[in-house]
């Protein structure tokens, strides 16, 4: 019998495969890059465990979530050459700690603005694309 929340940060399923490619194990979380690449270099960072709030984890755990969200950004930023990383943390449909990391590019989509979630003109990349952005932050890590 599996224990593990319907949940696909939890289950690692289809679910999350069909939106998103593992790039790195960190401290607390993982990191993924989103396949919908519309803000290039989209990724999510997860919490290795279940729970909904960040205010539900300890201290120490917050610390250290909170520090690979910060560390994914940075390497995003520099991998990429992003002029900003936007930050979501919503979760009302997915109950499960994460924060999308959005990348904006001055004059680029959504810039001044909130970025759309799941944009209706998806911008999907070949398997080649999606390697060469997970090595360029994997290395920048």
């Amino acid at each position: 019998m599996n224990d593990l929340p319907d949940c696909f940060y939890c289950r690692k399923d289809q679910r999350l495969h069909d939106l998103m490619i593992e790039v790195a194990p960190l401290g607390a979380s993982t990191l993924y890059l989103f396949k919908e690449q519309t803000h290039r270099g989209r990724c999510v960072v997860a919490y290795r465990g279940h729970v909904n709030e960040l205010f539900e984890l300890p201290d120490a755990e917050r610390d250290l979530f909170m520090k690979d969200v910060a560390c994914a950004a940075r390497a995003m930023k520099t991998a990429l050459g992003a002029n900003k990383i936007n930050y979501g943390a919503y979760s009302d449909k997915m109950p499960h700690l994460h924060f999308h990391l959005v990348p904006k590019y001055e004059g680029g989509p959504s810039w001044g603005s909130t970025f759309e979630m799941m944009p209706a003109n998806k911008q999907l990349l070949d398997e080649a694309g999606y390697a060469a952005l997970v090595a360029q932050i994997k290395g920048a890590l």
